[in-house]
This record gives C-alpha cells, structure tokens and sequence, in this order.
C-alpha cells in the first residue's frame, strides 16, 4: 500500500496497517465501515465527505497517510509486537524524512506496542517522533466499537484545533 506523503504536511495520519480491501482497491480506509473519511469531515479537516478514492486531495490541505505496518490483513490483532516494533523504527525514519509538523497515529495499542509505550492515553503524547509532534487517535476501523463516530469527531476535532493554533 503505497503511503500518501510529501514533504513538510501538516499532519501524517498513521494507520495501524491496511486491511486486506484497502491493499486490494489501492486506497487506505477503503473499507466499507471504516470510519477515518466521515471522522475526517466531521471533524472540519475536510469540507466534504471525501471517498478514498480521492485520497490525493488530503495532500493539497496538508495530510498525508501512511501505516506502522505495511502487510495487509484481515484484523490489526494478528499482528505481531516484533512487526509493530519494526513498523515503529521504519515509522520514525519516514518521519524524519519528510518532517510532517505531527504525526496522528490512529490506533493506541499500536502507539503503545511500536514505541514502548505501555501506559499511553489518548490525545497528544509527551514525546516527540523524528522531530515531529505526537497525537494518539483511536483505530477508526469499523472493527474498534469503543468509539462512536461523535467520539471519533469529537478527538480528530481537538487534533484538528491544536494543529490550527501552532500554526506559524
């Protein structure tokens, strides 16, 4: 699953990894069910509701997309710790390549696993990734029912408004 990145964006979503559907269309949260486009435009990053199809126009408002792990599976749960681990170091060098102001990871139990982090919350982290601010959103994935899509809204928006006040 190829990422969607360019130097210097805004915010770089990370994504625990693609599921199968995902790899198979080439669009990350392809997956019907998938909550990350709807929380996306709930939220105000985007204006509409975009279509993974459209993946490319996050790039023009200063997101990109990308994956702790790039294998596509069926459940982030069969993952193993040494993947989520591996993911994390080759996660750390992409960010220090393309220096995106903050990296969202979207998932807490990845955060946690991939960086050593076990008792991680939610919401921005006290460390920094490659240069780059630290924000822990949940897994939008339809699997994850711990939140519901006004939770999601509610997290990308207080993401959304930190990002817009540190702007320069």
């Amino acid at each position: 699953m190829p990422d969607l990145i360019a130097p210097g964006l805004r915010i770089l979503f990370c994504g625990i990894n693609p599921s199968v559907y995902s790899a198979v269309v080439g669009y990350h949260f392809a997956r019907p069910g998938n909550r990350f486009w709807p929380a996306l435009q709930a939220s105000g990053f985007t204006g509409r509701l975009l279509a993974p199809s459209e993946q490319e126009e996050l790039l023009t408002l200063g997101y990109g997309i990308t994956n702790v792990v790039d294998r596509a599976t069926v459940s982030a749960d069969v993952l193993t710790a040494e993947e989520l681990a591996e993911g994390g170091r080759r996660l750390e060098a992409k960010v220090r390549r393309y220096r995106p102001q903050c990296l969202a990871v979207l998932g807490i139990g990845a955060w946690r696993t991939a960086f050593g982090h076990p008792k991680a919350s939610l919401g921005p982290q006290p460390e920094s990734l490659g240069g780059a601010r630290v924000w822990v959103l949940p897994n939008p994935s339809g699997l994850n029912a711990h939140y519901r899509p006004e939770d999601l809204a509610r997290l990308f928006l207080e993401l959304r408004l930190a990002v817009d006040t540190s702007r320069p």
